[in-house]
């Protein structure tokens, strides 16, 4: 097994270095469009691979968490000030809030119409809640990127930070792998770290677990009360959470009751649409995970989905790629893109010796 890690680095990237990757990010960008058009521009940024050798050649500290802040912030100032047909909206932290705003002003721009407007505001929303709701692994959100087209084609790159071991984990999704929002929509899940037990209703294998969890938000919130206080006073499950050793099984301390009962007068048709209602969190998705395993016996997938992972490194040649194929058509691609973008001779240069770093000769 090869891996990376995506340690926390705080800062920022210099004005000098930042400058110059927006102007490589530009060229780089309007060299792939011409050749492969904004879908394929949009398939090649969700792919973990060709995103880290992206990072690269724009010349940043690839190992480290920034590599997703810096990249995506550089291809923002590029992207949304030239006219590729593509547009980012999003950021980090406090900008990421902004995220639905930028999306209508950039559909504007663009002549998006309201209706796939207001459909890329759902995606770029309900990525987000997924992978703090749905995919309960510790890594809270603190950065958000969508990515689009003339057509309403997206993709998200957004990233976590476990505070406790100071490391990051990407998500990468593309809107031609989600069919539902909430099952297996990830084009990729990148982290050093695999968890012993994550709370993955996003599984296939969960299907059954957010069925009940949807029929008992439909019944009524004084059913979920009940199903709650059976589990704390019933003795055969009395203190079941002290017996098995397993921290998965801890029930949430606080649970929004005001948003079960919204959920109870909406009467959600499906899971998704659950999760879509606001103030729908993961300690509320949790309790209901539970009650329907351990009362109903419906098991919720507790295995961590993470794909990929990265490895620390530079001039000996890594990140050692898990699928080399693809890690070296991407080198490819980007090192063709180079030679052809509107670049000085000393920039090209550097980017390609960048480029050949990246794999062992």
């Amino acid at each position: 097994m090869r891996y990376a890690e995506l340690p926390l680095h705080y800062g920022k990237a210099p004005a000098w270095l930042f400058k110059r990757m927006v102007a490589l990010a530009r060229e780089i960008s309007s060299v792939l469009v011409l050749e492969f058009g904004t879908k394929g521009f949009l398939e090649r940024i969700t792919d973990p691979f060709w995103f880290q050798a992206f990072s690269c050649v724009l010349g940043f500290d690839w190992h480290s968490s920034g590599t997703t802040t810096t990249t995506c912030g550089a291809l923002k100032e590029a992207l949304n000030k030239e006219d590729l047909g593509l547009a980012i909206a999003g950021g980090k932290g406090k900008v990421s809030r902004k995220t639905p705003e930028q999306i209508i002003q950039l559909c504007e721009k663009l002549g998006i119409s309201d209706k796939k407007a207001n459909e890329l505001v759902y995606a770029s929303r309900m990525s987000a809640k997924i992978d703090n709701v749905a995919l309960q692994d510790s890594y809270n959100l603190y950065h958000h990127c969508i990515i689009f087209d003339e057509r309403g084609r997206w993709a998200v790159i957004q990233q976590g930070m476990n505070e406790e071991i100071s490391y990051a984990r990407r998500y990468h999704w593309n809107f031609s792998n989600v069919k539902k929002f909430d099952e297996e929509p990830h084009a990729a899940i990148c982290c050093n770290e695999k968890k012993r037990a994550v709370l993955n209703l996003t599984s296939k294998e969960s299907r059954e677990n957010k069925k009940a969890s949807l029929d008992l938000v439909k019944e009524s919130p004084k059913k979920i009360e009940a199903c709650l206080a059976l589990l704390s006073g019933q003795k055969t499950l009395f203190n079941w959470h002290l017996k098995v050793k397993d921290e998965r099984l801890f029930m949430p301390r606080h649970i929004n009751w005001n948003a079960l009962r919204e959920a109870y007068e909406f009467q959600p048709k499906n899971y998704e649409e659950f999760l879509s209602i606001k103030g729908v969190g993961p300690s509320t998705a949790r309790a209901l995970a539970l009650i329907s395993e351990l009362i109903y016996g419906n098991k919720a997938d507790w295995r961590d989905p993470v794909k990929y992972s990265f490895a620390v490194g530079g001039k000996d040649g890594v990140p050692f790629p898990v699928k080399k194929r693809v890690m070296d058509k991407a080198i490819e691609v980007l090192s063709d893109a180079v030679k052809q973008a509107k670049l000085s001779d000393y920039e090209k240069l550097h980017a390609i010796k960048r480029l050949k770093a990246l794999v062992p000769d």
